[in-house]
């Protein structure tokens, strides 16, 4: 890419609104703000969720049920097919060795194995958790389990 083929995309910044500069303008004597009210105040600054006195929509919709969200275990999940592919027979598969060849990128420290897809190879695998499937096919294949804590 050259500098002659970048194509303009317009101005830079936004012109400014002026308001207050005389009923001509369109925008004179209230300056876009309404007559009177909260909204028209030179403090004003919105409440969030405020909407004028109307309920709010967090407290017009339902609350029902129980979400264990703020204390849930998260997982990094991994494929058993996804080890087949990705490692040699007799590796060790830790979760430092998914980072390093590029299976899992960020997320929570944990991981799991799951049961999709098939295993041949002779692996050991060191997770947090196990599907009871996927601990069946990497032992039927000769692999070890070992559950991290």
């Amino acid at each position: 890419m050259n500098l002659h083929d970048v194509l303009s995309t317009g101005p830079l910044y936004e012109k400014l609104r002026r308001v207050g500069r005389g009923l001509g303008s369109g925008m004179g004597k209230t300056s876009t703000r309404g007559q009177k009210g909260h909204g028209s105040r030179q403090s004003f600054h919105g409440k969030l969720g405020f909407e004028g006195g109307q309920m709010p929509l967090y407290r017009r919709l339902p609350k029902r049920g129980f979400t264990n969200g703020r204390f849930r275990t998260d997982y990094n999940v991994l494929n058993v097919a996804q080890l087949e592919k990705s490692f040699n027979d007799g590796e060790e598969v830790t979760l430092e060795a998914i980072r390093t060849k590029g299976l899992l990128a960020g997320g929570p420290g944990r991981l799991k194995i799951l049961a999709e897809g098939a295993i041949t190879k002779k692996l050991t695998v060191k997770a947090h958790a196990f599907s009871a499937a996927a601990a069946q096919k990497i032992e039927a294949a000769g692999g070890k389990l070992e559950r991290l804590s």
